[in-house]
């Protein structure tokens, strides 16, 4: 019985394998091109809401801070608050407010526990996650304690 499992596990892994080998067509030139402008245009919004932070008394800490799970786009500090700052920049605001989604929530907190393990300097007596969206025509809005672990 187990010979058989273990047969079929390799057989279905075998089958994957051929599928994920086929060659894909390369991306068009022109799909890049967004994708290098989305980047872009994404790296701008993360500076623009760090000069907001500032601004406010905020410290960063830390900017597109990757763990073994998940990125963080930006932790701040202010006095005795740590948050975790996640940036979503679409054309409108509720479009950039919509996109945080509940498994995207959980890899954030996630990553955040990974953060406070590997930063155990770190003092605070608050922690809470904040998003900031950004529209096409340049407001931006902050919502502050956004997520809440059960």
């Amino acid at each position: 019985m187990v010979e058989r499992m273990l047969s079929q596990q390799a057989a279905g892994v075998h089958s994957i394998a051929n599928k994920c080998s086929a060659k894909q067509a390369p991306a068009s030139s022109a799909r890049r091109a967004r994708g290098l402008a989305s980047y872009q245009s994404g790296l701008a919004a993360e500076e623009t809401v760090c000069q907001e932070l500032r601004k406010e008394g905020w410290k960063i800490l830390l900017q597109r801070a990757r763990t073994r799970r998940g990125e963080i786009d930006i932790v701040a500090q202010k006095d005795a608050i740590i948050s975790f700052v996640e940036v979503k920049q679409r054309q409108t605001l509720r479009g950039a407010a919509e996109c945080l989604s509940v498994a995207q929530s959980r890899r954030l907190y996630r990553a955040a526990e990974c953060l406070l393990q590997s930063h155990p300097a770190w003092q605070y007596e608050e922690l809470r996650f904040d998003l900031f969206m950004l529209d096409a025509a340049g407001q931006m809005e902050w919502l502050k304690d956004i997520i809440r672990q059960m």
